[in-house]
């Protein structure tokens, strides 16, 4: 296949299909690498909001190093991986504290930022100062398969080493940014993971999966993903328009967001009587709260998946130890301070739904 006709064409495709979207049309840096730590393992129409979202409360890299980490994941909100929003921030501080709130030029100085990897240090490169280095993602792997026959697994090492030195093959000098948009949202919009649009693709003649009728067996992708299953009691102590939670920490899910006190359980708890908690019995003993069970909460999450249930318990007499709720973690909350907190997507579901 001739490479450069390759890009030629895809680069032609793009500019007739592209989405126009906001970190488009920019070489702006701040921009580029905020939407494209939002899209990691988002798709574009559920990132674009809190794309919005992002740039309204931190117009410039400044803003976002001096917020407060509570106000960055509040916003960050629903889009699970907080990791990622935490990684969001340090970087931001990084750039104002070691590069005087400006973006690095080059690949190599990107790469060394805290959150940001090969991806998205070529996407900055290329989009933000045109530099001659091929951008791999999800869309470009299934591309470059597909048209080139590639059958290494996209999840090995050897695979993924064979994939980029074939993409950088492909970046046309001069046009590198606009060459890796055009990669990526054909990748997105014509040859998609299921069904794609081969009878009207620019590349079909050229492409291997096409000729051979095997779109549907690449990219190779072996290894698969072990989901551990979990079963949560949530204990939610409430004295009327008071909640007691607690900020998570340690190296679990939900890293710094805010939940009830929990009692992780081997199998589905049915009634707050199954539960030996030495917290509850002080709650029932000291408190003689009425008991309220919630419905069977699932959630999914990529390497685990939850079954929830929230008992609230509300305080109306009585009082509990401030050491044994200090120790617990759990402070108190009015609801409007509640509503202002960073909480996991489940957590918010629930007081949805049943407190506020």
């Amino acid at each position: 296949m001739e490479v450069h006709n390759f890009s030629e064409q895809i680069i032609r495709w793009y500019r007739q299909h592209k989405r126009d979207l906001p970190w488009r049309d920019t070489q702006d840096p701040y921009t580029i690498w905020l939407s494209e730590i939002i899209l990691q393992q988002t798709r574009v129409k559920q990132g674009l909001p809190y794309f919005y979202r992002f740039i309204e409360a931190f117009p410039t890299v400044l803003d976002l190093a001096k917020a407060e980490e509570q106000e960055v994941l509040r916003l960050w909100q629903g889009l699970g991986y907080y990791s990622r929003a935490r990684n969001l921030h340090s970087c931001a501080q990084t750039i104002v504290s070691d590069y005087q709130a400006k973006f690095p030029q080059t690949y190599n100085e990107l790469i060394k930022l805290k959150g940001v990897g090969a991806y998205t240090a070529a996407a900055i490169a290329s989009f933000a100062y045109n530099e001659t280095v091929a951008v791999v993602d999800g869309n470009v792997y299934r591309v470059l398969s597909r048209v080139f026959g590639v059958k290494e697994d996209i999840l090995s090492s050897k695979g993924q080493k064979k994939f980029q030195q074939l993409a950088n093959t492909l970046v046309p000098e001069g046009l590198a940014g606009e060459y890796n948009q055009a990669i990526m949202e054909f990748g997105a919009l014509q040859c998609t993971p299921k069904s794609p649009a081969c009878l009207l693709c620019p590349v079909n003649q050229l492409c291997y999966a096409y000729q051979h009728n095997r779109q549907h067996e690449l990219p190779v992708k072996i290894k698969k993903v072990k989901v551990k299953k979990r079963y949560f009691s949530y204990i939610v102590l409430r004295r009327g328009n008071f909640l007691y939670m607690k900020k998570r920490s340690g190296k679990d899910i939900w890293h710094g967001l805010y939940d009830f006190y929990l009692v992780e359980n081997k199998h589905v708890i049915d009634g707050l009587e199954n539960i030996d908690d030495f917290l509850v019995t002080e709650v029932m003993t000291n408190t003689n709260p009425t008991v309220e069970m919630s419905a069977l909460y699932k959630h999914q999450l990529t390497h685990q998946q939850l079954e929830v249930r929230f008992f609230t318990l509300n305080m109306e007499k009585g009082s509990l130890a401030d050491s044994l709720l200090t120790e617990k973690g759990l402070s108190v909350y009015s609801i409007e301070e509640v509503k202002g907190l960073p909480k996991p997507i489940l957590i918010d579901k629930y007081l949805s739904e049943v407190i506020f």
